[in-house]
């Protein structure tokens, strides 16, 4: 399986770190490729070096003006010329996305693919990984969202909370057929 990670490239504390080393080392030893923007810097860099130590692949999807910062020894590594066709271009090589903590990036990407799943444009699992309880109030204003009639679809379609990095993959190993 083939899963976008979404996530900061920001240098943070351990109790974001160990949890982005787990998840990464958890799509490694899963045999699955993380999909993700290509950084070789902060939270981009720990969860794809857990993923390389654990024997899995890496393909990255950077922008032009971050190009500089580009993990070298990638599997594979596209350059897009626009934030907009990062973003498409990450979508595309997924079999499912992951939103870890981030900025407004990765809020940016996480609404994006939510949006496009709204409309029926995805059917691809989406999990917030609710690391440290970092997406509590954005829990709480998504649920008020769908509670008061904001989503045509319920909130549990469109994404699924999870608490833990075995939770989530275990999540979507669950969601996609076996290849």
């Amino acid at each position: 399986m083939n899963i976008c990670v979404f996530l900061s490239a920001a240098d943070l504390d351990e109790r974001y770190t160990r949890p982005a080393r787990e998840f990464g080392k958890l799509i490694g030893k899963g045999g699955h490729t993380l999909v993700w923007g290509g950084s070789d810097s902060g939270l981009m860099k720990v969860v794809a070096d857990g993923v390389q130590e654990a024997g899995g692949r890496l393909v990255g999807v950077s922008v032009e003006f971050l190009s500089a910062v580009a993990r070298p020894g990638a599997d594979e590594m596209v350059v897009a010329s626009t934030l907009a066709e990062r973003k498409k271009l990450l979508l595309d090589k997924a079999d499912a996305v992951v939103i870890m903590v981030g900025g407004t990036g990765t809020l940016d990407e996480a609404t994006e693919i939510l949006e496009l799943k709204k409309h029926g444009h995805t059917d691809k699992p989406v999990v917030l990984l609710n690391t440290a309880g970092f997406y509590d109030g954005l829990r709480q204003q998504f649920q008020r969202m769908d509670e008061e009639g904001f989503l045509p679809r319920p909130l549990a379609e469109l994404v699924h909370f999870a608490e833990e990095p075995a939770a989530a993959l275990a999540h979507l190993e669950n969601s996609l057929p076996a290849r």
